[in-house]
């Protein structure tokens, strides 16, 4: 008994431990998952490339309306803001001391073209008289004389009619050209003149419309360099259209041909102008808008379009993908991928036709991993359609 006694101290835990690790349950077994990626498969292609510049709309006509002669106004005949004709009177300038001008010029020439007549009649006799010496010689002279400067006497008088009936046609001011009128500058009753050529008004053509955009010597350059390589390839008529980005952010809905390029470089800003042409129905544009130009620049030959959230920068700079390659494993490969355009990568060399980039399911992936490529129907036009933007 006093044995067993100094036993039971020592069973008793061993018993209650026994019991605890028959409760607890039991440990889980780790199990690894195979990541699942969604892959684009790339080939080579011709891509059009864009650059997109900053603008300014220009009016494609633009008449600084001016006084002609001297007046008072007595008429403002357009409403400011308005759609004119061209030829439409504008202003009526107080036309009376023209319309005496030119009564008084009329006078002048009636009178120029009398002396001529009696000339000519003396000058007629005269030659009949000299022909048989029954006048002088001096006689005959100074009838001529007399008859020529009758008639520079007339075409003197016609032109200072012509002269006077311009002037009062003048007084009645049209528009040069259709468009649309601005803020006159005149009011009824004041008074303008020709020899200043007073300012009336404004009238601009704004259907089509201009707009200048300008380009850096550099990249113009580059473009030639690169159509002179081959890089590029001209797409022909194509390559003349622009595309146009509103101030809101919204995309203008008629597109625009390239009309010429600059070939004066500014020394400020080391740019060059380039002037494309935009209908302009709907009169949405208006001269001096800010916006945005996508111009083509050509084809760019053997590259291939992925999206740009597949591509990745290494310390050093260099682009890298993450490929599901024929074992089933990701690999990063370096790529060249130089040019961003619409959201896609433009790879120029790094992949081959058929290769699978990995597009989705890259944040915890590591090189050497095996991976499980979901059907790539799934994935395909989603990129598809990054490509088209």
């Amino acid at each position: 008994m006093p044995a067993l006694l100094r036993l039971r101290p020592v069973l008793v835990p061993c018993l209650c431990l026994t019991a605890l690790a028959a409760c607890s349950p039991a440990p889980k077994t780790a199990t690894s998952t195979t990541p699942e990626v969604t892959v684009l498969t790339v080939h080579h292609g011709a891509v059009p490339l864009s650059v997109e510049l900053p603008g300014r709309t220009a009016p494609f006509l633009i008449a600084e309306v001016r006084a002609r002669v001297d007046g008072v106004v007595l008429q403002r005949s357009y409403t400011e803001g308005a759609d004119v004709r061209a030829g439409q009177a504008l202003y009526q300038i107080d036309p009376a001391p023209y319309r005496a001008t030119l009564a008084s010029a009329e006078a002048a020439l009636q009178k120029a073209e009398a002396n001529l007549a009696t000339n000519d009649a003396q000058l007629t006799r005269y030659k009949v008289l000299i022909k048989g010496n029954a006048i002088s010689q001096q006689a005959y002279d100074n009838a001529l004389a007399a008859q020529l400067q009758s008639a520079a006497d007339v075409a003197a008088a016609k032109a200072a009619t012509t002269t006077a009936r311009i002037n009062l046609g003048y007084t009645s001011v049209v528009s040069p050209i259709a468009g649309r009128s601005s803020v006159s500058q005149v009011t009824q009753g004041g008074y303008v003149q020709g020899g200043p050529a007073t300012l009336l008004t404004t009238v601009q053509q704004i259907d089509p419309m201009y707009v200048d955009v300008q380009q850096s010597s550099a990249e113009g350059l580059a473009l030639r360099d690169a159509l002179a390589s081959g890089r590029l390839k001209s797409n022909g008529a194509e390559q003349a259209e622009v595309n146009l980005t509103l101030e809101n952010g919204s995309t203008y809905a008629h597109k625009g041909t390239l009309e010429f390029s600059g070939v004066t470089v500014n020394p400020a800003t080391g740019s060059v102008t380039l002037r494309a042409r935009f209908p302009n129905p709907e009169h949405l544009l208006l001269p001096g808008m800010f916006v945005r130009a996508e111009v083509g620049q050509g084809l760019q030959q053997n590259v291939m379009q992925i999206p740009s959230s597949s591509v990745t920068r290494d310390p050093q700079g260099q682009a890298t993908v993450m490929l599901a390659n024929a074992e089933g494993k990701a690999e990063v490969r370096t790529v060249v991928a130089n040019t961003l355009l619409h959201g896609q990568w433009l790879v120029e060399s790094g992949l081959k036709d058929g290769e699978r980039v990995i597009i989705g399911g890259t944040q915890k992936l590591v090189p050497g991993a095996a991976v499980k490529v979901l059907p790539e129907a799934a994935t395909t036009a989603p990129a598809a359609a990054l490509a088209q933007k």
